[in-house]
């Protein structure tokens, strides 16, 4: 009597379920650190957000949203790009793990406070990506950036890079929508609706023109308080 061994595929799910746990430990203490990192990024802007509102005329930040990657998504981005099951190759390779959004009233307050962030000593930007200047094919704006932080530990201290996307209500508007299209359609969204979802694209980005254009004649007259 014979026994037939597993499929292959049997095998590698196996294979990836065992490397996974012996890695899941080393990735929760891991984490730990992009958690304080983005805890520095989301302090210094709470800053500028009671600097703004107690000496300023207004508040150009509208609110911020954080996270970090869960293991289970670290392990499967490592899969399809090959990443070693190795930490210092992981935090070389793999820099979204850590996201701050930060949703500004107007595209001039984009850049404003990207400026105030990345102007700070201990700040570092890595590289950045500005599909507001140059938008995406598919209409998509946003300022991307990838910044370091260090983060002080009690034996240590760490550099953590946290990717930085700003954007107007508007283009958060708009790239909420877009992803939720694209989770239900997956990679076969119909023709039609792409080509809608780039027509709102063009309207958000006419309407935050108008806007901006709105705000700054309002605060030059003197007339409108902001």
């Amino acid at each position: 009597m014979t026994t037939s061994s597993p499929p292959s595929s049997a095998l590698g799910e196996i294979a990836r379920i065992e490397e996974f746990h012996a890695l899941s430990g080393q990735l929760t203490r891991f984490l730990m650190e992009y958690k304080f990192g983005i805890d520095e990024i989301t302090t210094k802007i709470s800053i500028l957000q009671e600097e703004f509102a107690h000496l300023h005329d207004y508040n150009p930040i509208e609110h911020v949203l954080s996270r970090v990657k869960s293991p289970e998504s670290i392990f499967d981005k490592m899969q399809r790009r090959g990443v070693a099951s190795d930490i210092e190759a992981i935090r070389a390779e793999i820099t979204d793990i850590a996201g701050v959004r930060v949703t500004c009233s107007f595209t001039s307050d984009v850049y404003r406070v990207f400026d105030l962030l990345s102007g700070q000593p201990d700040i570092e930007v890595i590289q950045v990506e500005d599909y507001i200047a140059a938008p995406k094919e598919n209409g998509y704006r946003s300022l991307h950036a990838l910044v370091e932080t260090p983060v002080h530990l009690s034996d240590r201290v760490v550099p953590v890079i946290v990717e930085l996307q700003l954007r107007t209500v508007a283009m958060d508007f708009w790239a909420s929508l877009e992803h939720k299209i694209y989770y239900k359609y997956r990679t076969d969204v119909p023709a039609e609706l792409l080509r809608e979802l780039k027509e709102a694209a063009d309207t958000a980005a006419s309407l935050d023109e108008q806007m901006e254009r709105l705000h700054g004649a309002a605060r030059h007259s003197g007339t409108m308080p902001l």
